[in-house]
């Protein structure tokens, strides 16, 4: 019995040093999931926040940060996920991740729900020029890129508690 686990375990070790990992996803938001308990940024791409809103070409504002959330979620829901780890950017794992043999982050572009990390060269920007052309999610409307906006709302939430400080 020893031996088999003892097997069992050095099968398992070149797969968990090249960083795959597989299973069923929860998804956390529109570029995040979590695949056993690890938290896996999607590879290449940014997603509007959860809080974050966006308007339709109407004008009318919509949560667009929990709808790439959901989209995602519908996407993925029962399938096996499939991550290979990619290198860690601010101290998050990443990873390009696979669910019925497609790139969720091609795919994730592709509908408009995430834009193209200008930190990779070339990912996804074919896929994001084709969703811009043809006004799919995001850019049916009118959005504030995801960076900025989580880089305005550290900004407000610094200057408030600047205030309260005085």
């Amino acid at each position: 019995m020893m031996r088999s686990t003892l097997a069992l375990f050095l099968l398992c070790g070149p797969a968990a040093a090249a960083g795959t990992i597989s299973g069923p996803a929860t998804v956390i938001d529109g570029d995040t999931i979590e695949v056993h308990g690890t938290r896996i940024h999607l590879y290449g791409i940014d997603a509007p926040e959860p809080a974050q809103s966006c308007e339709t070409a109407k004008g009318q504002e919509y949560r667009c940060g929990r709808d790439a959330a959901l989209a995602l979620g519908a996407h993925i829901a029962g399938a096996l996920v499939t991550c290979e780890r990619r290198e860690a950017a601010a101290g998050r794992v990443s990873g390009l991740c696979h669910a019925h043999g497609e790139d969720l982050s091609a795919w994730m572009v592709a509908q408009g729900h995430a834009l193209a990390s200008r930190h990779v060269p070339a990912a996804y920007t074919r896929q994001e020029g084709r969703a811009w052309a043809t006004r799919r999610g995001l850019w049916a409307g009118t959005f504030e890129k995801p960076a900025d906006w989580r880089q305005d709302r550290r900004r407000i939430e610094a200057s408030a508690g600047a205030s309260t400080a005085d």
